[in-house]
């Protein structure tokens, strides 16, 4: 039986990393060719197309090589011999970069994030176990049109729910509210849920002028109204509950929706969509009612990238609007 090929795209992050002795920490040293040497046995279930597209951490992301990863994978799946993508990551920005790519890329193929929490140099390196798990969901047919996908640590989450929870475990990347979408079984994708529709965001233009603002008590709107007079076309603030601001805060967002700055309000609490179900000062009802956007489930990072591919595809609130709140609220 002929096996599929998988383009894997590497980016660096961990999963590249050695420990210098000069610096006496992890950085980027490996390549692509050198990462896939340590995965053994993967020339048994698939042919692998090696791709060096960056040597990075994931904090060095920046908006502008997201674009160029974006088209760099699209022409690799637009080949007729490739059957999908696995891009190695940074764990700290993984899950925008995956994120953002669910939100822009449109095909039907498999494409597959993964990358590792130890580096090349400790005990337990999870580098070449990944990427395994990786290949194996990007060759599966259960993994065509599931849009980006997670896998670390024999899990397969979806791009939209997965989220970093814990700065060392293994199985750090968790969909908090709905569970993992399946799991690598005997190098086979075992499915535990079905998925739904997914937004995307046609655009090339990324808004980077996006400001991601955490509430707490006893907040004022020093940062909001800073961010609203500094040129930023929208801001993101993770409310607290529901999607509840203190006062003082309230006041600057509300300064910001006076000059027309759409403003998407989540929550700060790991799981659970916000929703204007209380009405005191500051409330979610409070914000609904000048125009604020609500974010559902997603966490602020995430709804950070979204506003920034919405307001570069367009200006007008309503559309911004329907990016996020469609089907989730009307």
């Amino acid at each position: 039986m002929n096996k599929k090929k998988v383009a894997i795209i590497f980016t660096g992050g961990t999963i590249s990393m050695t420990v210098d002795e000069k610096v006496g920490a992890a950085i980027p040293t490996l390549s692509g060719e050198q990462i896939m040497s340590m995965v053994t046995n993967i020339d048994k279930v698939a042919d692998i197309e090696v791709c060096n597209f960056a040597e990075i951490p994931g904090p060095h992301m920046t908006p502008e090589r997201l674009i160029e990863l974006k088209h760099y994978v699209n022409n690799l799946l637009e080949r007729e011999d490739i059957c999908g993508a696995v891009i190695t990551h940074g764990t700290d920005s993984l899950e925008e970069t995956a994120y953002f790519l669910d939100l822009t890329i449109s095909s039907q193929k498999p494409v597959i994030v993964t990358g590792a929490m130890r580096s090349s140099s400790e005990l337990g390196y999870d580098g070449p176990s990944n990427l395994s798990a990786a290949v194996c969901t990007a060759i599966s047919d259960k993994a065509v049109g599931k849009g980006v996908l997670i896998v670390l640590n024999n899990e397969v989450l979806l791009a939209s729910e997965a989220t970093k929870t814990d700065t060392l475990a293994l199985n750090t990347f968790k969909s908090l509210s709905k569970g993992p979408l399946g799991l690598i079984d005997c190098n086979e994708l075992v499915l535990f849920k079905s998925t739904e529709e997914r937004t995307i965001i046609d655009t090339d233009k990324v808004e980077t002028k996006v400001s991601l603002i955490k509430s707490g008590i006893g907040m004022n709107d020093d940062f909001i109204k800073f961010a609203a007079d500094s040129g930023y076309k929208g801001i993101i603030i993770e409310a607290m509950g529901r999607g509840n601001v203190p006062p003082k805060m309230y006041e600057g967002v509300k300064y910001a929706r006076e000059k027309d700055i759409p403003v998407v309000i989540v929550s700060r609490c790991h799981s659970g969509r916000v929703f204007d179900s209380y009405g005191y000062l500051g409330s979610g009802r409070d914000l609904r009612n000048i125009g604020c956007i609500f974010g559902g489930e997603l966490p602020g990072q995430k709804a950070r990238i979204k506003l920034m591919l919405a307001l570069g595809k367009t200006d007008n609130l309503d559309e911004i609007k329907d990016f996020f709140e469609k089907g989730i609220y009307y």
